[in-house]
């Protein structure tokens, strides 16, 4: 009963924290301390979202277009790489080094390669995407691969269950909770690569959008786009956690299993 007692506090919680935040934000740019060209108040970051709303929404749009295609592909690939890895122990050694490598370096410097290869067009964007998914995906799974139980593993081979058996039934709902957590940092990486690879070329997105206010220096309405992006984050997020819990309904909501 604790349990479920926690979680409305917290988020009762949080809620008065932001609203505070946003009080004593209003307070400071009401005051003029703060000149209102360099941090526009919540209110002024609200009547521009309203005011641009349409143009929001048409780029948000393309947006998610471009981060649903990277995400299921990143997944997908990121699938089938760890089941093959998990299987083969010399692919295994062979590329889980290589996988490590491929994160010491910054999307920012690979996605302007991606626009001389592929183009204005979204698939520069996809490909930035499925790099950004591919890494925590195929690492949480493999994660979960491992920590599979041995025992239970040898039980099912000794009764001459198959490879596909064993890993229906032992490896898989095993690796549940790491995908699901891989899953959740996917989903907001795929927004993050689709903004920053429309950043570096592109026609349309909200990336796009974040460009031409920048340089009109209209920082209200460049506050409303981070917050909007910061919103389908955690709306994808949610999202994953949602289908996280009709996967694994034994789990409660702090991810652990559930008496």
């Amino acid at each position: 009963m604790k349990k479920s007692l926690n979680t409305p506090n917290k988020n009762f919680a949080s809620c008065i924290a932001v609203l505070l935040l946003l009080v004593l934000w209003q307070s400071v740019c009401a005051s003029g301390l703060i000149p209102e060209f360099l941090l526009p108040s919540p209110l002024e970051i609200l009547k521009a979202f309203c005011d641009e709303l349409p143009l929001l929404w048409d780029n948000t749009l393309i947006t998610l277009t471009e981060a649903a295609a990277g995400l299921f592909l990143g997944m997908l690939t990121g699938f089938v790489s760890a089941v093959l890895m998990d299987t083969f122990g010399i692919l295994y050694k062979a590329f889980y080094p290589l996988l490590i490598i491929t994160q010491t370096i910054p999307t920012v410097a690979v996605a302007p390669l991606l626009v001389l290869w592929f183009g204005y067009g979204m698939a520069p964007k996809v490909v930035l995407i499925v790099i950004s998914v591919f890494f925590p995906v195929t690492v949480g799974l493999l994660d979960g691969f491992r920590s599979s139980q041995k025992d239970a593993v040898d039980l099912l081979r000794s009764m001459g269950a198959t490879r596909v058996q064993i890993f229906r039934y032992i490896k898989f709902p095993s690796a549940l909770p790491q995908l699901f957590s891989g899953l959740k940092i996917a989903s907001a990486y795929s927004i993050v690569g689709a903004v920053i690879s429309e950043w570096l070329g592109g026609f349309s997105g909200l990336g796009v959008y974040m460009t031409r206010v920048k340089k009109a220096f209209a920082f209200d309405k460049m506050f409303a786009v981070i917050f909007l992006i910061s919103a389908i984050s955690l709306l994808l997020m949610g999202l994953v956690k949602f289908a996280e819990k009709r996967c694994m309904p034994y789990r409660n909501t702090d991810g652990k299993k559930g008496g």
